[in-house]
């Protein structure tokens, strides 16, 4: 059981998201594993797992890595929408954002790709995301290749960076006895502000389970 949400709900939503990733992430190895759900443009939806690179409860988004010319990529292109999930079983508790989404910018993407391990950035070198392959070998001999072209310096490819999606709507879940769940949604009004958004005031509300 988790612990219910305040019987004054926040203002804002986001530094209680955020303390309940923090709280998450010491002792569940993959707390900032999120469900991304986007929607191609025949109105077809997908969701895969990815993780969470940065949860900013100021402004309002969190940001994740991908190679943008996978079939999420170019349905965030082409819609420039997104929704994600954060589910914590042992805690439980779940946290739904919402929202825009923007490009990260190429120096921030160029950062993050240079903490990756050496084996992570050749595997993203060699890997054409979601496209057919012959076999698990013929994968295995592009990463080898990978590293044969790249014996000391692995370049980020062009395809490869980061987006953020910008908390537009924002849901907090907590479990509780007998399935009397506590469920609370806020939203706000985006305004696009240079690269990204400007967040207006948050208008929050509890929600039957």
């Amino acid at each position: 059981m988790s612990e219910p949400l305040p019987s004054r709900l926040p203002a804002d939503p986001l530094p209680l998201a955020a303390r309940w990733i923090e709280e998450a992430t010491a002792p569940v190895r993959t707390a900032t594993a999120m469900a991304l759900a986007t929607v191609d443009e025949e109105g077809r939806a997908a969701v895969r797992m990815v993780i969470c690179r940065g949860f900013d409860a100021v402004a309002g988004g969190l940001v994740f890595y991908t190679d943008r010319d996978s079939p999420k990529g170019r349905d965030l292109e082409r819609t420039g929408r997104a929704a994600a999930l954060f589910h914590w079983e042992r805690f439980e508790r779940q946290v739904r954002v919402e929202g825009p989404v923007t490009h990260v910018s190429e120096a921030d993407s160029d950062r993050y790709w240079e903490t990756r391990p050496l084996d992570a950035r050749l595997a993203a070198v060699a890997s054409e995301q979601s496209r057919p392959i012959a076999s698990r070998d013929a994968f295995l001999e592009r990463i080898e290749a990978a590293r044969r072209a790249h014996p000391r310096q692995v370049p980020r490819p062009a395809r490869w960076g980061g987006y953020r999606i910008w908390a537009e709507r924002v849901e907090l879940w907590a479990g509780q006895p007998a399935r009397a769940h506590d469920r609370a949604a806020w939203t706000r009004t985006l305004t696009p502000d240079g690269e990204g958004f400007r967040g207006g005031p948050w208008r929050g509300s509890r929600l039957m389970p």
